[in-house]
């Protein structure tokens, strides 16, 4: 009876040991390989994307047994910072979270040094936000075929201005001016604020530039908006017709992605898929990007991959035909 006892006991303590052995190795194994990650934004601090990615962050912080952290490091148009993701190690402890700015640097700059379609792992697209054409309250253009009438009886006395030489609402006013069959002349500013400044100063006659900036402008009537560039109306602002009623086919809406180094272990990208679908139902995300006119996607990376091939070719494109060249 003893012996069978003490069997029993070592038969019982060995199943305990075993047990404690499984959950170990499956508390190793759902453990995130690093564990501090850094999601790099390559602008400076303060943009109207820090603040969904930091919310991004925070909740794969608590999912994912690391620590995400957020770090800002602007230059060269976002240039230096996706630099910095692309010679990283490809071990899922650095990520660039960018916007679709990215596919635009190929564009502007030959020698960029790296090809964010071949060094870059797409890993999701967070969301797709619209831009606008915008004008002052006063603006005797009430439409853009009030717009486009103008600069067509008066070709090149028609302005308008964007954050810079190469900026994203820059080429999105070329690529209105090339559809439209128009020749306005643009006016590079430091920044989109100043731009948007000088459209209420009446400086210029019209400005483009993301709703992350101007959702809450137009709420309070500073100004008035004559188009956007999603495919559908935006449904905060049903009232603004698209720029593709007045000109079929347009379409240029901005992206935020989620990209790691090349060569991301396929298994890395496929643990943190699910993860990141799963946030398509928090609901400070959602009310976040929902008060930016923003609409969440988080559709993993064979549709970011796609975004980003469709954009670069379609900004190489535009940058030739105007012959814009980075300052």
């Amino acid at each position: 009876m003893a012996i069978q006892r003490r069997r029993l006991l070592l038969g019982a303590g060995a199943g305990v040991m075993a047990g404690l052995s499984g959950v170990s190795a499956s508390a190793q194994q759902d453990a995130w390989p690093v564990r501090q990650v850094r999601f790099v934004i390559p602008f400076a601090p303060g943009g109207g994307q820090d603040v969904f990615w930091r919310i991004l962050a925070d909740r794969l912080s608590r999912r994912m047994r690391a620590s995400f952290i957020v770090e800002n490091k602007g230059g060269a148009g976002g240039g230096l910072g996706a630099q910095e993701v692309v010679r990283a190690a490809p071990d899922g402890g650095t990520f660039l979270t960018t916007t679709s700015s990215i596919a635009i640097l190929p564009a502007l700059y030959p020698n960029l040094g790296f090809d964010p379609e071949r060094d870059l792992t797409p890993v999701t697209t967070l969301c797709e936000v619209g831009s606008a054409i915008l004008v002052r309250t006063d603006s005797p253009f009430r439409s853009l075929s009030d717009l486009i009438a103008r600069a067509k009886v008066e070709p090149g006395k028609v302005t308008y201005g964007s954050g810079g030489v190469g900026s994203s609402n820059h080429l999105v006013g070329s690529l209105f001016a090339s559809m439209a069959g128009i020749e306005v002349t643009h006016v590079p500013y430091r920044g989109v604020a100043q731009a948007m400044t000088a459209v209420y100063a009446g400086e210029i006659d019209f400005g483009v530039s993301s709703m992350l900036e101007l959702l809450g402008h137009v709420r309070q009537g500073r100004v008035r908006l004559l188009g956007v560039t999603t495919t559908r109306r935006l449904p905060e602002i049903p009232e603004v017709p698209t720029i593709a009623e007045a000109l079929p086919g347009f379409s240029a809406s901005s992206w935020f992605g989620m990209f790691g180094p090349r060569g991301l272990p396929p298994a890395l990208v496929a643990r943190l898929t699910p993860e990141l679908d799963a946030l398509r139902d928090d609901e400070e995300l959602k009310a976040r990007l929902a008060a930016s006119a923003a609409v969440i996607l988080l559709d993993g990376p064979a549709r970011l991959a796609a975004r980003m091939s469709e954009d670069v070719a379609k900004w190489k494109g535009v940058v030739a035909r105007a012959g814009i060249r980075a300052e």
